[in-house]
């Protein structure tokens, strides 16, 4: 099992209920919002089900760590930093914390010091191909699977 990152392109006009249901129990409320999830069929099907707003692919233990410590906050929006991390779970470092999140060991959204989300920034050079298209029309939308990391330097 491994961890995905599924990632917010497009807003709230002009989408059904059930879809914008699916996106709140993701806790992807706005655009360019991040969360790293685990490949289990459940989150998979919700994911599915979503695949005309978001874009979704396989991550690192790399990847999440540039995550936790470049976009990552605490409750309160302060940085995330190993001194936080060694007091808020049983890991000392953001390393050991990303490696975990990972295996699937714990979940990012289960630690109450810290947001569940990562906000990021709309991605440099802008999205290929629109955001009205899937990734296999070239577009931005739908699994982008090891393609994914590219995207997320782009848009930390």
């Amino acid at each position: 099992m491994a961890a995905i990152a599924v990632i917010r392109i497009r807003g709230h006009m002009r989408i059904k209920q059930t879809i914008e249901d699916t996106m709140m129990n993701l806790r992807l409320t706005r655009t360019n919002h991040c969360v790293v999830l685990q490949d289990t069929p459940e989150v998979i099907g919700m994911v599915h089900k979503a695949k005309d707003y978001v874009t979704w692919g396989e991550i690192t233990v790399e990847d999440v760590e540039n995550l936790i410590r470049n976009r990552g906050k605490m409750v309160g929006d302060k940085p995330i930093t190993d001194a936080e991390v060694a007091k808020a779970t049983e890991y000392k470092t953001i390393k050991e914390l990303a490696a975990a999140i990972h295996a699937g060991k714990i979940k990012y959204s289960k630690i109450e010091a810290f947001t569940p989300i990562f906000r990021l920034n709309p991605p440099r050079k802008g999205f290929k191909g629109g955001i009205k298209r899937s990734v296999q029309a070239h577009g931005s939308l739908g699994n982008r699977g090891k393609e994914m990391p590219k995207l997320l330097t782009r848009m930390i």
